[in-house]
């Protein structure tokens, strides 16, 4: 450098001339004049491409090596493995050139993915009341003493960055609806937009571009609440780079810290307690003021809350013989009046609800066991098998749905059973509960057990007592002395035989 530097004063500060220049350094007068137009100040020396055995094999090595890299490390092969496969291919040349290549190719893809690889991103800014972004991620708790994996879902809004995580058993419709109306309830509002990434609840199916085939439920829920849904681009996660971050840190905030719950709802009810709670604790960075303050300045923007949206999912089931439908490789009873017959079902997060012409059949508790090594249960209503036994009283002695029967049913069972004709009253006093209050029915039940009297007679006395609100066990009363009779009357019927004694008296006969 120092020398190019030489040269350079004595041509443009000293104007000597390129001849005498050449003398005195022993350089070409052409080398002079290339150094001078081109103004270098530092010299360069270019390496000549020089052809290389390897070369008609660079593309297919490339390749090998791309596809190492999305192996697991211990599946990946060696370079000393490729450079035998290569010569197999008709290679012949040294291991070291194909080790120095498998070097340079590792540090350009390093330099890459370090470089434009990591992406350019624009900030973005989001008016109050305008959006919200939706996720989902998997943790665990500790629910029942037992380690439950679960499906967790991330709402947030864009502006004042409050968030609310909610713990699934799935990520099914009726539970991705259900979270949207918690979190719209404890947001106080709704946002105009929900941004979220292309997840088979909401699409069913990805388009060019921003093409997509909405889920018509999905699109239901939307209408209803009023809002616009967004779809991200595939594997474009940044777009909803706010609730993405939301999902890495609960993980810290609140999934490794939480206690033990007795059950999913305690959980739920834990967590939404903490978020709040985090909003006083955590400051906006962007704004001033932590993430509640900014909320209380949002909140007035977002949309009035409008009722629940009624997010179940409908199946349609053909109820069986013994009056059962299967959901989830469960079964669930069905009145035996729709038995043999199409019905509708209604699944909700926590409940099963059958619907038929019209109108509510009956609904069940959901069971979601996520274990399929375990059978699956069979759920009983034995109100729904009352009109089988009434054309099929034996059934009842050993029928399944009756082991369910409450314990003034079954100690009745007992002594109804004991008797010819036992099963037919039984069945007539189960049949009661068809048009009273079961309750009372219960009641009368008891009261004659006490009784010691376990009839059909006596327990339709007393449940017509009951709901006539008359006393069936009146209190003894003791009545003040000055009302006691001087006297107390006798139990005498020798006064009615005089009324047939013949004469001028009138006589009964």
């Amino acid at each position: 450098m120092g020398f190019l530097s030489v040269i350079r004063r004595w041509a443009l500060r000293d104007k000597m001339p390129i001849r005498e220049i050449a003398r005195r350094t022993g350089l070409s007068r052409n080398t002079i004049r290339k150094y001078l137009r081109e103004g270098a100040v530092e010299p360069k020396f270019k390496t000549p491409t020089r052809s290389s055995k390897l070369d008609p094999y660079a593309d297919r090595l490339s390749a090998w090596l791309l596809a190492q890299t999305r192996k697991p490390r211990k599946e990946r092969r060696t370079v000393t493995q490729m450079h035998s496969d290569l010569v197999k291919l008709g290679y012949d040349g040294s291991y070291g050139r194909v080790a120095a290549f498998a070097r340079a190719w590792r540090a350009d893809r390093h330099r890459a993915e370090q470089t434009t690889g990591r992406g350019t991103y624009v900030p973005l800014v989001f008016q109050p009341g305008e959006a919200f972004q939706f996720d989902w991620s998997e943790d665990w708790a500790n629910i029942g003493g037992e380690r439950v994996k679960l499906q967790v879902a991330h709402i947030k809004l864009s502006h004042s960055r409050a968030f609310l995580v909610r713990a699934y058993p799935l990520q099914t419709h009726e539970m991705l609806f259900d979270a949207h109306w918690h979190a719209f309830r404890v947001f106080g509002g709704v946002p105009g937009r929900g941004i979220y990434d292309n997840m088979k609840t909401a699409v069913d199916r990805v388009g060019k571009g921003k093409q997509r085939d909405v889920n018509a439920r999905f699109k239901a829920m939307a209408s209803h609440y009023v809002f616009e849904p967004e779809f991200c681009n595939p594997a474009a996660g940044w777009e909803k780079g706010q609730v993405e971050k939301n999902v890495q840190d609960a993980r810290n905030r609140l999934w490794q810290v939480m206690p033990v719950f007795s059950d999913l709802n305690e959980l739920n009810q834990w967590l939404e307690d903490r978020c709040i709670a985090l909003w006083a604790e955590t400051p906006h960075k962007i704004l001033p003021g932590s993430i509640s303050d900014v909320w209380d300045a949002e909140k007035p923007t977002l949309m009035a809350l409008p009722p629940a949206f009624d997010g179940f999912v409908e199946h349609s089931k053909r109820v069986s013989p013994t009056c059962l439908i299967t959901f989830e490789r469960n079964r669930y009873s069905v009145p035996a009046s729709f038995a043999n017959r199409r019905v509708s079902l209604h699944v909700y997060p926590e409940r099963l609800v059958v619907v038929a012409e019209g109108q509510t059949v009956c609904a069940h508790d959901r069971i979601i066991e996520r274990s399929h090594h375990k059978p699956g249960r069979v759920i009983y209503d034995w109100r729904h098998y009352l009109a089988v036994i009434q054309r099929k009283p034996g059934a009842l002695r050993n029928g399944a749905p009756f082991i369910e029967m409450p314990d003034a049913f079954r100690r009745l069972q007992d002594h109804m059973l004991r008797k010819e004709g036992g099963d037919r009253e039984m069945v007539d006093i189960l049949s009661l509960v068809l048009q009273h209050d079961e309750d009372a029915v219960l009641c009368a039940v008891e009261l004659a057990l006490d009784a010691g009297v376990p009839t059909k007679t006596h327990v339709l006395n007393l449940l017509h007592r009951l709901l006539d609100k008359k006393q069936t066990d009146h209190p003894e009363v003791d009545p003040p002395e000055a009302l006691a009779l001087e006297t107390a009357p006798k139990a005498n019927v020798d006064r009615y035989d005089a009324l047939r004694q013949a004469g001028e008296k009138r006589h009964a006969s």
